[in-house]
């Protein structure tokens, strides 16, 4: 029984029935990550001796009887590197934050732990989640197992690249612009971007606080919805988590796509769209239309606006919540400072890379008093826009279909040396995190290069069931999911 090849839901399943040891499954998984990891770079951690002490653990729970409700009870799972875990480093893969092991433990790794599952280690990603392709990370560039000359997307580019890479079972993202969606279309994976406030975020490194969200990366779409039963619901300690009716994962097994209406907005199909990419998604299209769906397209002009006015609020929020890292309370303090304002100036300027650096200075640009009507302002008036054009659209259709990005996987350094070009590629998922949406990334193909396509289902709020339902009935009804690349080992 190959346990790299199986599902987390497959490996709880095996696991509780005796096959496996709780111990063997996180062996497996460390193996894997010590044959490869040289290769892919997709840790920035990993917790050896921790995880099979905590999988000893788990194994006495399991064989008690205490986890037979966990859905993922026993199964290893990696976890970005922005989300706190006690004790262990938390950097958000950069140099300010290199040496900053948290005290506490984010509240979605709180959960982790009561369902019964084992953290083997924290994955790579853009320094405090501020990119699209995993370059800007202090620990270096992670590959894209389809072609380690490509990018595997970003910020959630570890994460992404671990599950395709097999280093990993299934994994937890965060996504403020398509951090989680991006990737997972590069790789080839499955991932879930829940609504805003479904998940809590008490523990998540903040990047933009009314964008960020934390959510699921896995093989498959049930091992998608498991995981988000796990890790949602209400937390008193996120004043933006909500109450909702509890997300019950076998739901999702059990919807038809029979009779769904699917609007498709046309303007997501224009000008900057790769000729492949957009085959596929139509193809996808047209196949979810063959299931009984009914397929329509319309217009949503509004999608312009979404790149100048997503950058203009994340960049005012992200200058604000990292004016904390000043090298006095906590991380990287320089020691060439001689005085308390060489101590700010020196930290920052030593500890945060280029990418950050811009955001922050567009930051304060934009919230400055001189332009703050002109540009801040306007960009939150554009962001009503937006949710309203979505809540206009799902008065007449039950979910969104397009592409997640626009082209597939780029080659390393093409983005870094254009940062422009790299935030136009957020142009399809940006929105969703304006406006506050569930959506789900399923692959639907390949390009000419043998490089992973995904297709994009967006939902109402609180409505992860019938997006995840129709996906998982599309990926049951194409064999794109199965599809694996040819790892290198280092």
């Amino acid at each position: 029984m190959e346990i790299l090849k199986m599902t987390a839901l497959e490996l709880s399943k095996a696991i509780k029935s005796k096959e496996i040891t709780v111990r063997q499954a996180t062996q497996a998984v460390l193996d894997a990550i010590a044959d490869y990891d040289g290769t892919y770079n997709c840790y920035t951690c990993v917790c050896e001796k921790e995880a099979l002490e905590r999988a000893d653990e788990v194994q006495k729970l399991i064989d008690e009887g205490k986890l037979d409700a966990s859905p993922l009870a026993g199964v290893p799972i990696a976890v970005k590197d922005n989300i706190c875990t006690k004790g262990i480093t938390t950097t958000c893969s950069s140099k300010i934050l290199s040496n900053f092991k948290p005290t506490y433990n984010a509240t979605v790794v709180e959960r982790l732990n009561e369902a019964g599952m084992v953290i083997v280690g924290k994955l790579n990603m853009d320094e405090f989640a501020m990119g699209s392709t995993t370059e800007t990370s202090y620990f270096g560039a992670t590959k894209n197992p389809w072609n380690i000359e490509c990018v595997p997307g970003g910020s959630s580019g570890g994460a992404a690249a671990s599950v395709a890479a097999d280093e990993a079972i299934i994994a937890l993202g965060s996504d403020t612009g398509g951090s989680i969606r991006q990737p997972c279309s590069f790789c080839g994976v499955t991932g879930l971007k829940p609504t805003y406030g479904s998940v809590s975020r008490y523990g998540l490194v903040a990047y933009a606080s009314s964008l960020d969200q934390i959510g699921p990366i896995g093989k498959d779409v049930a091992d998608c919805a498991a995981m988000y039963s796990i890790i949602s619901g209400r937390d008193e300690k996120d004043g933006t988590s909500m109450d909702f009716e509890k997300f019950d994962y076998t739901e999702v097994l059990k919807g038809e796509v029979k009779g769904k209406k699917i609007g498709i907005p046309s303007d997501y199909f224009g000008e900057g769209i790769a000729k492949d990419v957009k085959k596929k998604v139509l193809a996808a299209a047209e196949k979810l239309k063959e299931m009984g769906a009914e397929i329509e397209e319309f217009d949503m002009p509004i999608v312009k606006y979404a790149i100048p006015a997503y950058y203009i609020i994340a960049s005012a929020e992200a200058c604000s919540n990292l004016s904390r890292y000043d090298g006095i309370k906590y991380g990287y303090k320089s020691e060439s400072a001689r005085n308390l304002r060489e101590t700010y100036i020196k930290s920052r300027s030593e500890g945060f890379g280029m990418e950050v650096k811009r955001r922050i200075m567009l930051g304060n640009f934009v919230l400055s008093s001189g332009y703050y009507d002109a540009y801040y302002k306007k960009a939150l008036q554009a962001k009503k826009l937006i949710q309203q054009s979505f809540f206009d659209a799902f008065e007449k259709y039950d979910m969104l279909l397009g592409p997640v990005a626009p082209t597939t996987a780029l080659k390393l350094g093409e983005s870094l040396s254009d940062p422009l070009k790299m935030y136009l590629g957020d142009i399809y998922t940006v929105m969703i995190n304006i406006a506050g949406l569930p959506a789900v990334s399923v692959p639907c193909g390949f390009d000419s290069n043998n490089m992973p396509v995904g297709l994009q289902l967006i939902g109402k709020p609180f409505d992860e069931k019938t997006i995840m339902q129709v996906a998982y009935q599309y990926e049951k009804a194409t064999d794109f999911s199965d599809k694996k690349p040819n790892l290198i080992k280092a």
